[in-house]
């Protein structure tokens, strides 16, 4: 691949996000779809027909008919990303793009890059809220000391999900191939307690699923201790109804206050350092179509930094070492759940519970392999 092609990106999953990915991928510069790949024929014939690219029931047969393709983003259920990620690294010899909470285990993370090493091959994990304005221009506070010494932090999420969205499929609701209320709707917000907080030492969470028929959590609150001495809280649900009503976290600092709110972090609610900035560094993103507000505008910055990183080198802004400490964190939270009481973070340890293995939903949303393996 030369500078000057563009990036050929195929999506293999055509669920809630793809329509963003493809939208994501269709507005950047240097980029273009190549295909569309689901298990079921309607859906990826739909994207298919509305991107005029060629669309496909199995990655098998997509990635031998496409040879030129580059890079294929993984936008599976949770608890395929590894198996798929890592098949169509080691089977097809091809970079991969791996949705949140990018993998289920810690372990699978590590196992994932190095494979990629060994091929030669980039990885690149999602996490599009980072790129909101609102989070930037904190972010860009905190590194300035605009709000001086972290004292307190909170995060609160009050979404709405209904039975009827875990009927959807069969690996929603399960700790083995989704998680709950935290590792598939609250992880972005697990990342951004790190990215703008800084390192957690330990955490203290309690679980319960109050508001559907499911065996993972729904509703969690959660104590946190940050490595430099700040404290934090965390309420995260999926129980609120009838409708998703907030994603905010807020941090509290020796020299002001920054809060942001909004359906999915994207409006600068407080910032008490310059109250001008607020309106500036806001984003509405309730005007996107279908489901698309809760994920906003950051996969197009996503992708034009993938673009970069192919074109000249420039860095992607999660490197695996961020990856796997956001994927730490969000099993510490389990893991204090699971013993009652404090968890630190940086151990190792990884939850009883979250990504646990189950062939029987595996075997749903795995493509047959034509070499028969």
């Amino acid at each position: 691949m030369t500078e000057r092609q563009n990036l050929k990106v195929a999506v293999i999953g055509c669920g809630r996000v793809a329509g963003h990915h493809l939208k994501s991928i269709a507005s950047v510069d240097g980029a273009e779809i190549a295909a569309a790949c689901d298990l079921v024929e309607d859906r990826a014939r739909a994207f298919g027909d509305e991107y005029d690219i060629p669309f496909f029931t199995s990655y098998h047969d997509m990635l031998t008919a496409l040879p030129e393709i580059d890079l294929v983003a993984v936008v599976t259920p949770s608890g395929m990303h590894y198996e798929h990620a890592t098949e169509v690294m080691e089977r097809y010899g091809k970079h991969v793009i791996v949705e949140k909470p990018t993998f289920m285990r810690p372990e699978q993370e590590v196992a994932a890059y190095k494979t990629a090493d060994r091929l030669g091959l980039h990885l690149f994990p999602v996490f599009q809220n980072r790129y909101n304005r609102a989070v930037a221009r904190v972010r860009s506070a905190l590194a300035d000391g605009e709000l001086g010494d972290i004292r307190l932090v909170s995060v609160r999420v009050r979404w709405c999900r209904p039975q009827r969205y875990y009927d959807l499929a069969p690996w929603r609701g399960t700790f083995s191939h989704d998680g709950g209320a935290l590792t598939n709707q609250g992880i972005h917000h697990v990342d951004l307690l790190r990215h703008l907080g800084g390192e957690v030492g330990r955490v203290n969470c309690s679980m319960r699923t109050l508001g559907a028929e499911i065996e993972v959590e729904d509703a969690l609150v959660a104590t946190l201790e940050y490595e430099s001495g700040a404290i934090a809280t965390v309420e995260v649900t999926t129980a609120a109804r009838p409708d998703d009503f907030e994603a905010s976290i807020s941090i509290v600092g020796s020299e002001g206050l920054a809060q942001i709110g909004g359906i999915a972090v994207n409006e600068l609610q407080i910032f008490t350092p310059n109250p001008e900035d607020c309106a500036a560094n806001s984003e509405d993103f309730i005007g996107i179509e279908g489901h698309g507000a809760v994920y906003g505008y950051g996969h197009a910055g996503m992708y034009a930094d993938i673009v970069r990183f192919f074109a000249d080198g420039t860095p992607y802004p999660v490197s695996r070492e961020d990856c796997l400490a956001t994927l730490r964190l969000l099993h510490a939270f389990y893991r204090s759940d699971e013993a009652d009481g404090w968890a630190m973070v940086d151990t190792g340890e990884q939850s009883a519970r979250l990504g646990r293995p189950d062939e029987v939903i595996s075997a749903l949303y795995r493509t047959p392999s034509p070499h028969g393996n």
